[in-house]
């Protein structure tokens, strides 16, 4: 996750970049999913993975679940229906949200899991 988070930096294009930093969003949000002992079904695994993230980390980050849904929906345009739907901007957005949801998930992960987390200092 952090690799892809340092990947999205790079010199890709938009739609490379996006689709990094969203596997870096949604590994955060399976991070949380697991240390509490979930596991998303393989059918709708993404939206199942991202659906939780206010159920573990609470209600106020249901906005940041539909942000990263909305993310999730465009990715898949990418994957499956055309290329270059992606501005910069987005890409930005999202390695921006991806960053401040890691400093969040660390965060909650040292106060209710801390032996998980790879974080700890």
């Amino acid at each position: 996750m952090d690799r892809d988070l340092e990947d999205s930096k790079r010199s890709l294009s938009p739609d490379g970049q996006f689709n990094i930093a969203y596997n870096a969003a949604l590994q955060l949000c399976a991070i949380a999913l697991l240390a509490e002992g979930w596991k998303p079904d393989k059918l709708n695994a993404h939206h199942r993975t991202i659906s939780a993230l206010p159920l573990i980390l609470g209600r106020e980050r249901q906005d940041d679940a539909d942000y990263l849904d909305a993310c999730r929906a465009k990715r898949n345009g990418l994957e499956y229906d055309a290329a270059g739907k992606v501005s910069p901007k987005d890409a930005r957005e999202l390695r921006g949200f991806a960053l401040q949801l890691r400093e969040i998930v660390a965060a909650w992960l040292d106060e209710k899991h801390p032996n998980l987390s790879p974080w700890k200092k």
